[in-house]
């Protein structure tokens, strides 16, 4: 199977703003559906985007239509609880596996020719309104693509959007317009003022199944109902007051970290060693320098819990010390602690000796001596008193 891009799905061709409608790509998946209308095309179209679709073209005309945003015939038929699941399987068996067992289920009486023919053009109808609600980022062919509920005569693929548009526009009128992929209603917490009795089937099982979960997309597959008939009743109902849709509550503040995490204060590297030429402006260290004490580690902040735990960094390294410098200084230092050697003092005349007494000069030695001529103290004073004994 061949896939051939369309020529018109360049990017300068697709619109990334909504027009008046909210419609993105529009112009492009007209341009495509029109160029499979006049080359009279047979295969399929698919147009790549939210929710996205295929078409089934047969010489030129729409004769099916797909889409994940619309439920299809075989969902209508299951979810309305026209048929169960164990019928629609004992169908496929007997049909030999196929997909669509359109005649067994006449034959069976399920359901009538004329109704298959309702519901498959009800489902092709469906998918093109949810394609043209949504975006369309490209378009696509394949030649051998096979429809999977066709209906027996085609539509014109330019009469088709215009229908999608009216039932686009007309939604876009209403007091409280909706999208069949964004509002998701719930019940009303006011008392209703309308009686349950009042209410249509459609309206009751809205009521049943809205849960503030549920765009009118999960809606309709839940009901088994059109995409485009829950979006329209979705919208009356919230104007009623039936249906409220909760306020998107305020995001919360989000703290952007850098890329890098949370970053430690680190100390300043230290600086480079001088080269041999430059003179070394630091002053020389001891003799025997101590050994520098190692710096208060700076306060730990907590990394991420997203980064591993950083290691400390290290301590930086001592400064570099010539050893001649050492050395030089070693024997400067050695001269300084011997005691410096005191000059000669002059020699001084010595003092002038003190003027000493002749012996004898006052007569006391010679008294006090012994006599030495024979005379004693005694004849002394005999000769002095002129007297003797």
């Amino acid at each position: 199977m061949s896939v051939i891009r369309d020529s018109v799905s360049a990017p300068d061709a697709v619109s990334e703003s909504p027009d008046s409608l909210g419609r993105i790509g529009y112009h492009l998946l007209l341009n495509a559906l029109a160029d499979c209308g006049r080359e009279e095309f047979t295969g399929a179209l698919r147009a790549v985007g939210s929710p996205g679709g295929t078409f089934h073209f047969r010489r030129g005309l729409v004769v099916g239509a797909e889409s994940p945003g619309a439920p299809g015939p075989e969902a209508l038929l299951l979810r309305s609880r026209r048929i169960s699941g164990e019928e629609w399987a004992e169908l496929v068996r007997e049909a030999g596996g196929a997909r669509w067992p359109g005649a067994e289920l006449s034959r069976h009486g399920y359901a009538g020719a004329a109704q298959l023919r309702v519901v498959c053009m009800m489902a092709l109808r469906d998918a093109v309104f949810a394609v043209v609600a949504g975006r369309v980022d490209a378009c696509e062919r394949d030649p051998g693509a096979e429809p999977l509920a066709p209906v027996p005569v085609g539509e014109g693929p330019v009469r088709l959007l215009q229908d999608a548009n009216r039932k686009l526009a007309a939604l876009a009128a209403l007091p409280h317009p909706v999208r069949p992929n964004r509002e998701r209603p719930s019940p009303s917490s006011a008392p209703a003022l309308v009686d349950e009795e009042q209410l249509i089937p459609v309206q009751r099982e809205l009521l049943t199944h809205a849960d503030g979960r549920r765009t009118a997309r999960d809606l309709a597959f839940r009901t088994g109902r059109g995409v485009y008939t829950v979006t329209v009743e979705m919208a009356r109902m919230l104007g009623a007051g039936l249906l409220e849709c909760a306020e998107e509550a305020a995001p919360l503040p989000v703290v952007r970290l850098p890329e890098e995490g949370l970053r430690q204060r680190r100390p300043p590297p230290p600086p480079p060693p001088p080269s041999p030429s430059q003179p070394r402006l630091s002053p020389p260290p001891p003799l025997l320098p101590p050994s520098p004490p190692s710096p208060s580690p700076p306060p730990t902040l907590l990394p991420p819990p997203s980064q591993p735990r950083p290691s400390p960094p290290p301590p930086p390294p001592p400064p570099y010390v010539d050893p001649a410098v050492v050395t030089a200084l070693a024997a400067v230092l050695a001269s300084d602690a011997q005691p410096l050697s005191q000059p000669a003092a002059k020699p001084q005349a010595p003092a002038p000796a003190l003027p000493r007494r002749e012996p004898g000069a006052s007569g006391i030695t010679e008294s006090l001596a012994p006599e030495k001529r024979g005379t004693s103290w005694k004849g002394f004073f005999r000769m002095r008193n002129g007297t003797t004994k």
